[in-house]
């Protein structure tokens, strides 16, 4: 399926740069007119992707996360967060609540949030080659008011 609009953003794997993403995909999906809870949610969703990129995917080096946000009929949005860091041995591991490769004080449910925000997630990943994270959600049909 065609989308019926697109944008990409490509931006370092720097800390600064998730709030950047996250107000960035959700100025791109205001057009839709979600609600507020809506909007939080992708948020949320595309804070923990791009966190993951610079916390996991390129641990000691900055390099480029990669977003595409879709548009499909029906109000249908899909977010890719895509890099070309490390990867992921065993995703099915990853995606386990509580798992977490950073230590420290990272809680390891960055994709258990990202699949309770958005209707679908999948994550495909290869070793030494990157990580793509592909977040789908359909928003609701509000009434719209004339006044």
């Amino acid at each position: 399926m065609k989308p019926i609009n697109e944008v990409k953003i490509n931006l370092l794997s720097c800390s600064s740069n998730e709030s950047f993403a996250r107000v960035a995909v959700a100025s791109f999906i205001a057009q839709l007119d979600p609600t507020i809870e809506e909007i939080n949610d992708i948020k949320t969703a595309v804070s923990e992707a791009v966190t993951n990129c610079i916390v996991h995917a390129y641990k000691e080096r900055i390099d480029t996360v990669y977003i595409t946000v879709s548009i499909f009929d029906n109000r249908v949005v899909k977010i890719t967060v895509r890099d070309k860091g490390c990867g992921i041995d065993d995703v099915k591991k990853a995606m386990e609540p509580l798992f977490t490769t950073a230590g420290g004080e990272r809680a390891g449910l960055g994709f258990a949030v990202m699949e309770s925000f958005m209707d679908k997630l999948s994550v495909r990943s290869k070793s030494g080659k990157g990580t793509t994270v592909t977040m789908t959600k359909q928003l609701s049909f509000r009434a719209r008011s004339n006044g």
